[in-house]
């Protein structure tokens, strides 16, 4: 399993829920985050000055999925959520070692969040 941690733009979020959606892809935790990056804030001018806001407001989109799924859902959150500005975001894909379920007590068996079967995904791609 992987775990998908993707910053993206707040104005992002219902076109990436959307795509996603599309693919089979459905599960996810969306966490309001601030941050910055190469962007290094934004500069405003007000009639006193300037004014710096360093940390600007993202969203943080995080998927649990099977390694087959992983690079598909990827791709999907890049094409939708890029501008092509600076400060679009970024993606971080990390292994999952493992899962429990709480309401159950279930581990590590059929417990990727987001999991599409073979079939489904053969007919996506």
């Amino acid at each position: 399993m992987k775990k998908i941690e993707a910053i993206i733009r707040e104005e992002k979020l219902e076109a990436v829920k959307r795509a996603l959606e599309a693919k089979g892809i459905i599960s996810m935790t969306v966490s309001e985050v601030v941050g910055r990056g190469q962007q290094k804030g934004l500069r405003l001018q007000w009639r006193a000055g300037e004014y710096c806001v360093e940390f600007l407001p993202k969203l943080k989109l995080e998927i649990v999925c099977d390694d087959a799924d992983c690079d598909l859902a990827v791709d999907i959150i890049c094409q939708t959520a890029r501008t092509g500005d600076i400060g679009d975001g970024m993606i971080f894909v990390l292994p999952v070692e493992g899962a429990v379920r709480v309401r159950t007590g279930e581990r590590n068996a059929t417990l990727a969040l987001s999991t599409l079967s073979d079939k489904t995904l053969a007919e996506i791609r």
